[in-house]
């Protein structure tokens, strides 16, 4: 650790490849516009108010570790409430200018900060090297794994350079002493609330918070795009809406109805519940397309559109995705892989589909088992079971 006037540590494959990935897909299936320009954010609350709160749970032993870390490394044991967690990722031109992570009044009860890196600098993305103002090191190439740990005060004063291609993907942490500020309550809280079924269907938010504008320009719904449409048309998919066929249905309204996912001319025939669980499917498959392929599937899910059909699926894209090139600059050269969205095909989507519901069941039966000890506890942790 770097001691004395700049208390920090980096911390080199803390979180595995696998960990990563994971998380990358929660992220690129869930994300909303987020608090600066051009980054978007996942927090566990709107995991939560999603109706995903499952995908709570891989982030519950991470968060365990980084607690554990910070203490340790810090001297502080026992003391710590983790304040956020968030996924954040910055896409091009976002940047932030040198600052502490207290720096606000409503800051203040931050004491720590872990930034966990999820993919790497040069290789998924241009720009976005993070610099510490004084002391060493001074300059943090992110990599896939690593973690940098450090106080959140004026000690370790910082900034991020601007992303110039590309989408950088982090976890972010803060911690605090006072007690008032644990997250893990206020989750518990929500989490209260929430009716728990063996499985259940994400719900979209509300559509303003999936729209990304340049400069942050939200009131113009004639620049920028819908980000889970795009996150789809990145991937080489568009969509159908069974509601675009009523033309009394409001347009902004029909990612919130059943659709049908289309790519080339073609159309998968299983219906999904909204714009929502058919993103988490497909970046599903994205994640696990390798392991899904080593099974046989029959062709007959899908079938060629037609006109009427075709007309729907151009008209939900002028409205939700009205400049392609936006999307393209947005993300940048690793998001927009042609090779990658020839290899993913409406006939692997039906395959992830049983899949995506299995790894959906699995983590909503280790919610539903953790959570009468998280509430006697008050904190969200890893519970062993017999």
């Amino acid at each position: 650790m770097s001691e004395g006037e700049h208390p920090r540590l980096i911390l080199h494959n803390f979180l595995s490849p696998a960990e990563c990935k994971e998380l990358e897909f929660i992220h690129k299936s869930c994300s909303t516009i987020g608090y600066r320009p051009n980054v978007f954010s996942t927090t566990l609350s709107h995991l939560i108010a999603t109706d995903s709160p499952h995908l709570i749970i891989p982030f519950v032993s991470i968060r365990e570790r980084l607690k554990e870390k910070i203490e340790e490394t810090f001297g502080c044991e026992f003391e710590l409430f983790i304040e956020f967690t968030g996924l954040i990722s910055w896409c091009r031109g976002a940047s932030i200018g040198w600052h502490s992570d207290d720096n606000r009044p409503y800051l203040k009860q931050r004491d720590f900060a872990a930034v966990c890196y999820l993919n790497s600098y040069g290789k998924d993305f241009k720009g976005g090297l993070f610099h510490f103002q004084s002391g060493e090191p001074a300059t943090v190439a992110p990599s896939a794994g690593d973690v940098i740990l450090y106080t959140a005060d004026d000690r370790n004063i910082h900034s991020v350079d601007e992303v110039t291609d590309g989408e950088r993907l982090t976890l972010a942490l803060w911690f605090s002493r006072d007690s008032s500020h644990d997250e893990d309550s206020k989750l518990l809280t929500r989490l209260s609330q929430c009716t728990l079924h063996e499985f259940c269907l994400p719900l979209p938010a509300s559509t303003n918070m999936y729209w990304f504008c340049p400069h942050q320009d939200a009131s113009n719904q004639n620049i920028g795009f819908n980000i889970c449409f795009a996150r789809l048309h990145l991937l080489g998919f568009g969509l159908h809406s069974l509601q675009g066929e009523d033309h009394s249905t409001d347009a902004s309204e029909q990612l919130m109805g059943t659709l049908q996912i289309a790519k080339g001319g073609e159309l998968l025939t299983r219906k999904f519940a909204n714009v929502l669980h058919a993103l988490q499917v497909v970046q599903f498959y994205n994640w696990k397309a390798s392991e899904l392929k080593t099974f046989n599937v029959e062709n007959d899910t899908v079938e060629a559109m037609s006109q009427p059909q075709l007309e729907t699926v151009n008209a939900l894209k002028s409205v939700f995705l009205p400049d392609e090139n936006l999307v393209t600059t947005t993300f940048g050269y690793s998001c927009s892989n042609e090779d990658l969205k020839e290899s993913l095909d409406l006939t692997g989507i039906s395959l992830a589909v049983t899949s995506w519901e299995e790894y959906t069941s699995k983590l909503l039966q280790v919610l539903l088992l953790c959570l009468p000890q998280w509430k006697t506890y008050q904190t969200i942790h890893k519970v062993e079971f017999d």
